[in-house]
């Protein structure tokens, strides 16, 4: 029990020290924040110039949701990046202190700052457009956000290791993974557009499973029960990918402390 309440306080540490990093760069973020509104509106006015309804809440739904999985991806995944920025990569990863627990409080962060992101984003969108979601069902979608959350997590645990194995070019990696997920998930648009190859690719990114379901419940009022052909995969990677991407970075780790790549700078 102490040492579960001393690994708590640690992980609550983290989630402090983000959210004072949020506060000291809040420029930045609402810059950032700008910017998604403005693309998640971009995108959402194609739908609404065609005047199909249908085609503006698939595009409102993948703008908006996105957007969620998105921050909580980046945010995970430039765990190492905003450390080197701030020049304590070296004291974080030498302190006594387990690589979960740090996980834990950045993942929870990350999170409750994308629900944040993400609500002001749906509400800017839906002053601009009449969404109809009366036969919504908020639940099952509720569940996808869950499911899909987790999922993604343990995808930018792993991704968190190339700025870690990579000092100059990983934080930018990151972001080529990102447009990849965009591209195969199918979140502006049906996977079955894809070429086959690329069909493939797109059974493997949580987000494929989570932006249909949430289309499905939102738009066609459908039940968790009749979604399980997406509730699995996203509980299968989650099971998977969160303990793979602990074990991936605690390798990636040893590496760079080994061979002398926690530095401040690149």
């Amino acid at each position: 029990m102490a040492l579960m309440t001393r690994e708590l306080k640690a992980s609550f540490a983290f989630v402090e020290r983000n959210f004072n990093l949020t506060k000291r760069y809040w420029g930045w973020e609402v810059a950032f924040l700008v910017y998604a509104v403005a693309g998640a509106l971009a995108v959402s006015l194609i739908g609404a110039g065609q005047g199909d309804t249908r085609l503006l809440m698939t595009l409102v739904i993948g703008a908006v949701f996105w957007n969620y999985l998105s921050v909580v991806f980046s945010f995970i995944a430039e765990t190492v990046s905003w450390e080197r920025w701030e020049g304590t990569l070296e004291y974080t990863f030498m302190a006594p202190v387990r690589r979960y627990a740090q996980m834990l409080g950045s993942t929870v962060y990350a999170v409750a700052f994308g629900f944040v992101h993400t609500v002001v984003v749906l509400v800017v969108l839906a002053l601009f457009f009449e969404l109809d979601l009366s036969g919504a069902n908020f639940v099952t979608a509720a569940v996808f956000m869950v499911l899909g959350s987790v999922s993604f997590i343990g995808i930018g645990i792993m991704t968190a290791i190339l700025p870690l194995m990579y000092v100059e070019r990983g934080a930018q990696m990151t972001f080529v993974l990102q447009s990849v997920l965009l591209l195969i998930s199918g979140v502006y648009y049906s996977v079955d557009v894809l070429p086959g190859w690329m069909q493939v690719l797109s059974n493997f990114s949580p987000a494929t499973y989570v932006l249909h379901g949430v289309r499905a419940a939102l738009i066609d009022g459908q039940g968790t029960v009749s979604l399980l052909g997406d509730v699995w995969p996203l509980l299968l990677m989650g099971i998977v990918f969160i303990p793979l991407g602990l074990w991936a970075f605690g390798r990636a780790e040893r590496y760079a402390k080994r061979t002398g790549k926690l530095k401040r700078v690149g």
